[in-house]
């Protein structure tokens, strides 16, 4: 009994408490300020939504301007010239290859057969014209009881090719074949007056045939003068007129019946 008491003894009388005691101190100090680093470096940042004084701002980096107005940037000033360009571009419908004074000239020397073509307005591929006169024939075949336009776009398409390569044939310079297409299409305008006619006349009588000879005459010496002033085959009006007159012919009898 009396070794246990002295063990008791000796125990209780050394440094073990106090050294564990002052250990758990000085961890629970370290973490302090740890937490403390911590959190003085997470109140000096800003955060998202916090309002920031502007001297801050301005020692992280260089503003020159004022609240509300931007600075003056050069370099945006340089990429303007680009916005400037815009307006120097051509229309939109002179870009697609509409120009309605040129479809206005086409139009008046069709009606006119008398009148001298320009030649270096007729040898242009514009087909604005040509698919406004077919459509107005199809329409007005369809209003005279006739649903003809398969009819009206196949002849055209066909008529098309054999002028195309009648022409280069015939011609030193050649002609595409946008062009006779084109010279085609507005020649057809009387062809239409023709049809309009039918839709409340009759065609199929004397006066009925000798108003689509005439028509067909007003058309194919229309085409032939055109092509003649943009081919420059002069003397050759009537050897061009002739396989355009059996085109028109097609579709007046398209018309009549």
């Amino acid at each position: 009994m009396s070794n246990f008491e002295q063990y008791e003894s000796d125990f209780y009388q050394s440094n073990y408490a106090t050294d564990i005691q002052e250990q758990g101190y000085n961890n629970s100090g370290a973490h302090e300020n740890l937490y403390g680093s911590r959190k003085c470096q997470a109140d000096e940042s800003p955060q998202p939504g916090a309002f920031v004084p502007l001297e801050m701002l301005s020692s992280s980096q260089n503003y020159t301007g004022q609240i509300l107005q931007p600075t003056y940037n050069p370099e945006f000033f340089s990429h303007s010239s680009y916005a400037d360009s815009f307006d120097e571009e051509p229309p939109l419908l002179e870009e697609l290859g509409v120009n309605f004074d040129h479809i206005w000239q086409k139009t008046l020397t069709v009606l006119n057969p008398t009148k001298a073509a320009d030649g270096s307005i007729m040898n242009e591929t514009d087909l604005t014209g040509p698919m406004i006169f077919c459509l107005a024939l199809g329409a007005t075949l369809l209003l005279a009881g006739k649903v003809h336009f398969g009819y009206v776009y196949g002849i055209s398409a066909v008529g098309c090719l054999g002028i195309h390569a009648l022409l280069n044939l015939m011609s030193i310079a050649g002609v595409s074949y946008g062009c006779v297409a084109s010279v085609l299409g507005y020649c057809l305008l009387p062809m239409v007056v023709l049809s309009s006619y039918a839709v409340f006349f009759s065609l199929q009588g004397i006066l009925g045939t000798l108003l689509a000879l005439i028509i067909i005459g007003w058309c194919s010496l229309s085409a032939s003068k055109i092509f003649i002033s943009a081919l420059a085959m002069e003397g050759q009006q009537l050897l061009v007129a002739y396989p355009c007159a059996l085109l028109y012919g097609l579709f007046a009898l398209l018309s009549i019946f």
